[in-house]
């Protein structure tokens, strides 16, 4: 980087509005945290630009006043990191320039242009479009898209959930929610809801669950976590060997007959092509390949048969492991075999303000490896394969943004390749990250609390919510929301005419009801722009909006889709009409309830008539089991390592100051007291950790929890830091991207062989 550009970033840490008088001190902005997909809902006390107090929002419709000692953090992501305040541009000799605005927003309009004339616009590959917190940018990235013809694009959810997806396209049609808060039964399968959340107000839950003696936890984990400590079973599998312990205790429900046969001849199909593969299964086999007593499993398969109600929650501990999408099967086999669905305490499906992804239940294909597309998204260990080749249709250039694969996909060193291996890479972020550092254009954003915002992880029943969230503080100087990002770089581009613009104007200044008359009228003329509906939102209804909320225009199109999709659910919870709640959700600082519903309209959300149980290729998986490898281990690298585990004081990688951690401020390798003494190791004492594609060191702690065998790194460490230091391990230089499932292609992230030494002086 120039060391104009190093001032600039400087400055961005730096620079803060002097103090606000005592008055505007004491009031208390609500908001709501961005660490995980729960997104609770905050109260945020200022003292110039510092959060000087953090609490929970009790106002919140989803939260409630619930939060973790992560949130009250929050500080150290709006204050602590160095940030980007100016466009930068790579110059030939690798160094960055700090450029202005409007000549970033041409160079890269210019070079965008190049790579579609030249390659066609599907050359151009988008990553990411928001993190936990950060989704209405990636609401608008669609019409740029769209603008350049660019077809293929990945997220993060590629690297876990699309297995999960693909198998849910297939039997209830979209993605299902545990209702823990009532369940008899709640099964956990490689998730720790204490550390993770997902479940909303996850701790409390636990605690009433773990309290009350007419309810069971079951935990899947090799590690005995905070959660297993609150378990009634806890099912401690060797690692990668969840698909055995599904199975087993799968077995067990068949041949102890404890299905619920009315619920399966009133609402399912197929059901004895899946019973009979279930009913062959050697029980006290599979008991011992995943390490579990079988009367432990017998003890859990009963208690879930026996239930009235059961609720069950995967996650990335077997999503980024072997066999995962057949695991997401065998997962939710257990609860549509017992009947667990559409009834309280169960599993249900839901309302969206905006899917997150196409439920679907077909598998496209890259254009290069034939890697697969589930979801609409490329799985992201095939990213740098689709790159790294001579075939003339491959991608030429990324656009990234709110992401960092360079840092969270697996094999960073081969993505790293791939990255310089393009044309053009365009990073959009709040900070110079690991990825922006092989950008050609780095583009500043404002940070998730100095712009309008929300998240689409509503995934809620019966009642479902959406949360708006209004700037906290200004934005950075130099900065822009994505949204406005997008919107230039589609100015530049040119592509809707000034006739349609001035026409939606006019309109939106009359009103809405003559401005959906108006945009529908346009659509209706020119389909070709109804991909760039975003933006004409946010360029002519988004003006109109009170307090700035510009980005929010795409929001009143969802409103819509909501009221034609959900009408019943939205009128439930008060909303007389899709205008009554966009403004709802334009002035609910605490969430609104967008959709209500009773149980049995769950069925309404299920696009078939009845349940088809039988997925052929997971069957056929399931049939195989007795053959598939369930070790993957090797005298040279003897150990699995989990990498990515979340701690108490480890959180997503937005947070790039490590003066936030209390404990464990490097990120320790964790080991079994049993594989402690035979490597010869103490706690404290440094290992060195060998993959098969790279080397780290890190220190160790020796832990009772953990199984021998396996190790585990926690996630969010191994940034590269402005000042020069990296703290803790970068996990996924020894990650494999040659690692992942069959189906899906997700990663195996928490099961990479590993070889591990004392790290002495000779």
């Amino acid at each position: 980087m120039s060391t104009a550009a190093q001032q600039g970033s400087r400055v961005g840490n730096s620079a803060r509005p002097g103090r606000n008088d005592a008055a505007a001190q004491q009031e208390w902005h609500k908001t709501a945290c961005i660490l995980c997909e729960n997104n609770c809902g905050l109260l945020i006390q200022l003292d110039g630009r510092s959060f000087a107090k953090i609490r929970g929002d009790k106002d919140h419709v989803a939260s409630a006043g619930y939060t973790c000692n992560k949130a009250l953090r929050l500080d150290h992501y709006q204050n602590g990191g160095t940030r980007l305040t100016t466009p930068l541009r790579r110059e030939a000799d690798g160094s960055f320039t700090e450029i202005d605005w409007d000549t970033a927003i041409s160079e890269v309009a210019a070079r965008l242009t190049a790579v579609k004339s030249t390659y066609g616009g599907d050359k151009i590959f988008f990553y990411g479009g928001g993190g936990q917190g950060n989704h209405l940018g990636g609401a608008y990235s669609g019409a740029l898209r769209r603008a350049l013809g660019s077809r293929y694009r990945s997220t993060a959810l590629a690297q876990e959930k699309t297995g999960e997806g693909w198998v849910d396209a297939h039997l209830t049609g979209g993605h299902t929610t545990g209702d823990f808060e009532r369940a008899e039964v709640s099964v956990f399968l490689g998730k720790n809801p204490w550390q993770s959340h997902g479940v909303p107000r996850a701790r409390t839950v636990l605690q009433q669950i773990a309290k009350d003696p007419a309810r069971t936890m079951i935990v899947l984990d090799p590690v005995r976590t905070e959660t297993a400590d609150l378990a009634d079973i806890h099912l401690q599998v060797r690692p990668g060997t969840d698909a055995w312990c599904l199975a087993a205790m799968l077995a067990v429900l068949v041949q102890d007959d404890l299905l619920d046969h009315a619920f399966l001849t009133e609402h399912a199909d197929q059901v004895e092509a899946v019973i009979a593969v279930l009913r062959d299964i050697d029980i006290a086999s599979y008991a011992e390949t995943c390490g579990v007593p079988v009367e432990s499993l017998r003890s859990a398969a009963h208690r879930i048969g026996t239930a009235s109600s059961v609720a069950t929650y995967e996650d990335l501990g077997v999503q980024q492991s072997p066999n995962s999408t057949l695991i997401s099967y065998l997962n939710k086999l257990l609860w549509l075999l017992t009947g667990n669905f559409a009834k309280p305490g169960a599993m249900q499906p839901h309302s969206w303000m905006a899917p997150l992804a196409n439920y679907s239940r077909d598998i496209k294909r890259s254009p290069v490896t034939g890697a697969p597309i589930l979801g609409g998204m490329l799985s992201c260990n095939s990213i740098a394969e689709e790159i790294r080749t001579d075939h003339p249709d491959r991608f030429r250039a990324m656009i990234i943004e709110s992401a960092n694969p360079a840092h969270s996909l697996a094999d960073s060193t081969a993505f790293r390749a791939a990255l310089d291996a393009l044309d053009l890479v365009v990073v959009i972020d709040v900070a110079f990250t690991e990825t922006a550092r092989h950008a050609d254009y780095v583009l500043p954003a404002a940070s998730q609390f100095e712009k309008w915002e929300a998240t689409f992880f509503n995934l809620e029943f019966p009642h479902n919510t959406f949360h708006l969230r209004a700037p906290v503080l200004e934005p950075l100087p130099g900065t822009l929301p994505e949204p406005e990002i997008y919107a230039r770089l589609l100015r530049e581009l040119g592509v809707v005419g000034r006739a349609e613009l001035t026409v939606l104007r006019t309109a939106a200044k009359l009103g809405r009801r003559p401005y959906a008359l108006v945009f529908a009228a346009l659509l209706a003329m020119n389909k070709k722009i109804g991909g760039l509906a975003p933006y004409l939102l946010y360029e002519t209804l988004g003006p109109t909006l009170p307090d700035g909320a510009r980005s929010a225009a795409v929001l009143w199109a969802l409103a819509q889709r909501v009221a034609k999709v959900h009408p019943a659910a939205m009128r439930r919870a008060g909303h007389l009409d899709a205008d009554a709640l966009f403004d709802a959700i334009l002035a609910g600082r605490s969430g609104v309830t967008f959709t209500v519903d009773d149980y049995p309209d769950a069925w309404d959300y299920v696009p078939h008539p009845r349940i088809p149980l039988a997925i052929p290729e997971l069957l056929h998986a399931l049939r195989q089991l007795p053959a598939t490898p369930a070790t993957h281990t090797s005298p040279e690298f003897p150990f699995v390592l989990s990498a990515g585990e979340r701690r108490s004081f480890t959180a997503n990688t937005i947070f790039r100051d490590n003066s936030w951690r209390r404990r464990d401020p490097e990120g320790a390798l964790r080991l079994s007291p049993d594989d402690a003494t035979a490597l010869g190791l103490t706690s404290g004492e440094r290992a060195r950790i060998t993959t098969r594609r790279g080397s780290a060191v890190a220190a160790v702690e020796i832990n009772d929890r953990m199984r021998p065998g396996h190790a585990s790194l926690p996630n969010g460490l191994g940034l590269d830091l402005p000042d020069g230091t990296r703290t803790g391990v970068a996990a996924n230089e020894l990650t494999d991207a040659g690692w992942r499932d069959a189906i899906a292609g997700t990663p195996w992230h928490k099961h990479v062989p590993a070889r591990i030494e004392p790290l002495r002086e000779v």
